[in-house]
């Protein structure tokens, strides 16, 4: 869901271009939907599969809790203190609201890491189905978040943080995926971008980003693409 306050066209210079959080959410909601499928995937006994897909779950894991990260530490003080002088009581409302989101997504997460271990062990499908159920209730959670940030949280942003500000966010988000991750990151971005957001984003990318981008980045994600979601693609 893309808030109405947001569109596919290249930021202004003097308003935070907020669209990006809507792009980067993007990822979040397709990963969350083929995990539970992946694991269902798996047979009893596939042991070597299940590997596969724990790893691209604690990948998952491990994105999704320093995209927050970087929100309770840029995103959430800024506005309480801001945007509260003019809306007062709602914006404090709010920004509690998505606090308290960010903890219940963290409360699911326990139990998808709770039972990652045991059923990547063993590839035993009563642990499987169990890991898919807990991912299945995440996902409840992570929606029901993502979808009130980019309708309520992105517009008070653009208003009430300023373009470097923002910037902030998006390099410090950068920051905290590892080296060897960063490619299949700027894929998982791209994968369902726009020509106009594909060129945003890129755009931010040092050149050498770039040139690594078309020499080895995209046919490294196709690859982990298709390996991955084998198994839905009937391989």
């Amino acid at each position: 869901m893309s808030p109405s306050s947001t569109t596919d066209e290249l930021p202004a210079t003097e308003r935070p271009y907020t669209h990006e959080m809507v792009v980067v959410h993007r990822v979040f909601r397709r990963e969350s939907a083929f995990l539970p499928r992946l694991v269902r995937a798996v047979p009893d006994g596939g042991t070597a599969r299940a590997r596969k897909v724990a790893d691209s779950l604690r990948d998952y894991m491990s994105g999704l809790h320093h995209h927050h990260a970087v929100e309770d530490e840029l995103v959430w003080p800024l506005l309480r203190a801001r945007a509260a002088q003019d809306d007062g009581p709602a914006v404090r409302e709010l920004v509690a609201r998505m606090e308290e989101q960010h903890q219940r997504i963290d409360r699911s997460l326990a139990a998808v890491t709770e039972w990652t271990p045991l059923w990547e062990q063993a590839g035993d499908c009563i642990a499987g189905e169990e890991l898919a159920l807990a991912l299945d209730e995440h996902r409840t959670a992570l929606l029901e978040h993502l979808d009130d940030e980019e309708r309520l949280v992105l517009p008070l942003i653009a208003e009430h943080l300023t373009v470097a500000e923002w910037d902030l966010v998006g390099r410090r988000g950068l920051e905290r995926i590892p080296g060897n991750k960063l490619m299949l990151a700027l894929g998982a971005i791209l994968e369902e971008a726009t020509p106009q957001e594909r060129a945003h984003f890129l755009g931010k990318a040092p050149l050498i980003g770039r040139l690594l981008w078309k020499a080895v980045g995209r046919r490294q994600y196709a690859t982990h693409c298709r390996a991955v979601r084998a198994p839905l693609n009937g391989e």
